[in-house]
């Protein structure tokens, strides 16, 4: 990865948060998961979250809520954490040195939901936040990952994360919407992993949008153009980090309000099944917050809910020429602007 933009300058020049800042985000966090986990109490009609409160002897906890066999929801966990100690682990001290020898605090709201139905996608949200000693940074996300996908329904969600993004900087949508096609991209499989959202990490005020480890891609060349942005403030990106976690319900509920009542049989579950292994692929090869909370000694239980509670695998599988299976792969896993979908 490439290191964070972190020099002394840099250092010197990026604004600092102020003195209840841990506080103050640890609460946004908490908050989100109390409001997401009861706008899908009532998306999904029956399934209630489930509280399972844990503590991390290092230092820190946290508290996780997974539904289980709900009218919408096969399996879905919303989990807030925050770790704190001494001892940085390896990923952070690769991509920040600069932390070295300084306490840290580390706290999120991650969810994964993955329901029933074929036609309603799975969906990603993480949004954290770290802190050690003159290091800072905001990081998070949304993104979809269709099996029977529909155009309106990817465009919505972009609309959606665009327009949160837009109250903000103009350039966030163009950059960490990039930012997503390349993050949740299986390099071994050549697909992306559904239609993205938005990804964003390293945000600490200063320096170009894009602080990514592909230098040569489009989030990065985009971000190079930009003219030079001034200063942003904690302030600034913890309101726009807000907006992003407030903005997921209505990104979301109205998908499963236009498909939930879509009949489908074996042959469409079992292709779901199938592409829910690309999941579960992502999550254990690639995914950083899995490293990040293995390596911190986190709750592994917690840590894997991500993963779907049932999934298969076939040997060389390829769609049928002309299906909606194969409109899947030569449509929608690749890049496209879905915020300015026309329906044609």
């Amino acid at each position: 990865m490439a290191a964070l933009q972190t020099d002394k300058k840099t250092l010197i020049d990026q604004p600092v948060p102020p003195s209840d800042s841990k506080a103050r985000v640890s609460a946004f966090m908490k908050g989100i998961q109390d409001t997401i986990c009861a706008g899908l109490e009532t998306a999904d009609g029956a399934g209630k979250f489930k509280e399972d409160a844990w503590e991390r002897e290092e230092g820190g906890g946290g508290r996780s809520r997974v539904m289980t066999e709900g009218n919408i929801l096969e399996q879905g966990g919303v989990n807030f954490s925050e770790v704190w100690g001494e001892q940085l682990p390896p990923s952070i001290l690769k991509q920040c040195p600069e932390a070295a020898g300084h306490n840290f605090y580390a706290t999120g709201t991650s969810m994964v939901l993955h329901p029933r139905s074929p036609f309603i996608p799975t969906v990603h949200l993480n949004y954290r936040y770290f802190e050690a000693g003159p290091v800072w940074w905001f990081g998070g996300g949304a993104d979809l990952t269709p099996y029977y996908p529909f155009a309106e329904d990817a465009a919505h969600f972009h609309r959606t994360y665009k327009a949160a993004c837009d109250r903000h900087h103009p350039e966030y949508y163009n950059v960490f919407k990039r930012w997503c096609d390349e993050y949740f991209y299986l390099k071994h499989r050549n697909e992306t992993r559904g239609v993205g959202g938005l990804f964003f990490d390293y945000q600490n005020g200063v320096g170009e949008l894009y602080k990514g480890p592909l230098a040569n891609k489009a989030a990065a060349e985009h971000s190079r153009q930009l003219n030079e942005l001034p200063p942003r403030s904690w302030e600034e990106i913890f309101a726009f980090v807000q907006d992003c976690g407030g903005a997921f319900l209505d990104a979301y509920v109205p998908i499963i309000e236009r498909r939930k009542d879509i009949e489908y049989g074996d042959h469409e579950r079992q292709f779901q099944l199938y592409r829910r292994g690309r999941y579960v692929e992502f999550n254990l090869v690639y995914d950083r917050g899995t490293i990040f909370g293995l390596q911190t000694n986190g709750r592994t239980e917690s840590i894997l809910m991500s993963l779907p509670p049932l999934v298969r695998w076939q040997y060389n599988y390829s769609p049928e020429p002309g299906s909606r299976e194969a409109e899947l792969y030569e449509r929608f896993l690749k890049p496209q602007d879905w915020a300015n979908w026309q329906e044609s």
